[in-house]
């Protein structure tokens, strides 16, 4: 959804709230019990209460009122200089416009909102979906939130606007007569049963639950930070698996997705539960390996797989190329979000691995026409062998071995000969195996930002 789109829905969203105001009392200007009205009536005020409050949170000069006021250039319908003035003014910064003072909001955590900030949030965030309330009644909920509240912004849809697809139609290969070869598709296999999940459905979905090798399985699918990621649902200590949705919320152009049984808001990169009744559990979800590759490509090397069906329920547009076509072409963010593009660009593709207790990333660019490369994550010895063209990159763990390319992309050469390179694990020519280790591809901007964690980065001269 473009920027200019997603404006419109939500002036349109809001308009009805412009005549729902509390009074601002002028001669109370300043006072810090006053915060709250002021900060409603940005928003929800008429037009003098709305000027009222911006000189009130103007002359009060506290830093702690630029939530509020950051959040009001995206939902007032009464957008000022006035206002633009006094953000400048009590934080000492000068931005352009919701998008830009959301990337100052990000770099300055140690700005804490005023205590009414939350409400006046929930409250906004309400009268979009009441059902965004399930994920936070009140201020209270937020109280152990393991991300900033003032980051999280609404993505334009609903609650399940976006649908998840539970347990979908599959079919055979041969049955799938709409994909294109060089469509690519998310590729799994678990305990022998092979899947593959074209990106030109999931990309109207970007959330599936299923059982693929009897293992409950989601597969969470961010459009924004081209990421997608398959997760273990089954967690130790609980009865039943977790089902997910997609919350319609966003953190750093990030979808926050939710689980059904807790309605607690999940940071989809990490697979942790962020806001909630889980916030405080310490759960964070086994990763499964994952290959982005061709339709081609996966069909070749798994003949016997199944493949999404058309079927799925849903009417959309599920033709090759259709959905985010200007989002993927794009080199721009369509929501805000901080990058360091000292080293790569913030939508350069990375295939990144961070289960092993130490994280580090690969550019896609690193496997033009193709490349093995020996190298290790922390104290993991692993090789990476990856083709750029097809977007398909894999991780195997190598011990003593030592591997380069062979002629084909399912082979590579190792000391002792050729050994196959399969979906769980590389099969030397005595039958040594070596498994294969999580990871999945990310724009650099998602990886960058998201893993709380310090990564390596790779690099050609490395």
């Amino acid at each position: 959804m473009k920027i200019s789109r997603l404006n419109r829905l939500v002036a349109g969203t809001l308009l009805v709230a412009t005549c729902m105001t509390s009074p601002v009392d002028a001669e109370a200007q300043g006072a810090d019990d006053r915060v709250a009205e002021h900060s409603r009536a940005l928003i929800m005020g008429t037009t003098s209460e709305y000027q009222n409050a911006i000189s009130a949170l103007r002359n009060r000069g506290n830093p702690d009122a630029a939530a509020a006021m950051i959040f009001a250039l995206r939902y007032s319908q009464r957008i000022s200089i006035d206002l633009q003035a006094a953000l400048e003014e009590i934080t000492g910064h000068q931005a352009s416009g919701w998008f830009d003072w959301m990337l100052w909001q990000e770099a300055h955590p140690e700005i804490k909102p005023h205590p009414s900030y939350s409400e006046l949030k929930l409250e906004i965030f309400d009268r979009i979906d009441p059902r965004f309330r399930n994920f936070a009644p009140d201020a209270e909920t937020l109280s152990n939130a393991r991300i900033r509240f003032e980051e999280i912004t609404w993505g334009g849809v609903r609650v399940d606007e976006i649908p998840a697809l539970d347990k979908p139609k599959m079919q055979a290969a041969e049955a799938a007569s709409y994909l294109l070869d060089d469509d690519l598709v998310f590729g799994v296999e678990i305990n022998g049963d092979t899947r593959a999940y074209p990106l030109r459905i999931m990309g109207w979905h970007e959330m599936l639950n299923d059982v693929v090798g009897g293992v409950p399985v989601a597969l969470a699918y961010c459009t924004l930070c081209g990421a997608g990621i398959l997760f273990e649902t089954e967690v130790d200590g609980r009865e039943t698996p977790f089902v997910f949705g997609s919350s319609g919320l966003l953190y750093r152009s990030n979808k926050l997705m939710f689980d059904r049984q807790s309605n607690s808001l999940w940071n989809q990169f990490t697979g942790e539960p962020v806001i909630g009744a889980l916030a405080d559990s310490g759960i964070a979800l086994k990763i499964r390996p994952i290959a982005t590759t061709t339709w081609a490509r996966w069909r070749a090397a798994n003949p016997e797989t199944q493949v999404l069906a058309l079927e799925t329920g849903f009417n959309r547009d599920y033709g090759s190329g259709v959905v985010y076509r200007d989002y993927f072409a794009s080199s721009e963010l369509m929501f805000p979000a901080r990058s360091d593009q000292s080293r790569l660009q913030q939508k350069d593709f990375v295939f990144g691995i961070r289960d092993v207790a130490a994280a580090k990333a690969w550019p896609l660019g690193a496997f033009q026409g193709g490349a093995v490369i020996n190298d290790r994550v922390g104290s993991l010895e692993v090789v990476v062998i990856g083709d750029a063209a097809s977007r398909s990159v894999r991780a195997y763990e190598r011990r003593d071995q030592e591997f380069s390319a062979s002629a084909t992309a399912d082979e590579v050469i190792g000391k002792d000969g050729r050994w196959h390179v399969g979906e769980a694990e590389l099969t030397g020519p005595q039958g040594q195996r070596l498994p294969r280790v999580p990871g999945h591809l990310a724009y650099w901007f998602a990886w960058n930002g998201y893993l709380g964690a310090e990564s390596e980065l790779y690099l050609a001269n490395d």
